[in-house]
């Protein structure tokens, strides 16, 4: 046996151990549960999210949906040497 030592948040230490109550489980359990599920699926068993985009993205994104939608009102260039040129100039 191993032992797995964690330093966590009093609050959301004490939450989580109230739902394992809740659920007749132990914390023991529960992290051994965590990692068979990681074991089994060779991932976090949950979905990792980003933060949602800061309005810099959001706009950006925005921009490259409207070129996609119309691509004539836009500049595009044949190649990179093309690009560096209306860069530098």
């Amino acid at each position: 046996m191993a032992n797995v030592n964690v330093r966590i948040n009093n609050d959301i230490k004490a939450n989580a151990e109230n739902v394992f109550k809740r659920l007749g489980i132990t914390p023991t359990t529960a992290i051994t549960l965590f990692y068979n599920q990681v074991i089994r699926t060779n991932s976090i068993p949950f979905e990792l999210k980003a933060d949602v985009p800061n309005d810099t993205t959001k706009k950006a994104i925005s921009e490259l949906d409207d070129m996609k939608k119309n691509p004539d009102k836009y500049k595009s260039y044949k190649n990179v040497d093309e690009l560096m040129e209306a860069l530098n100039n």
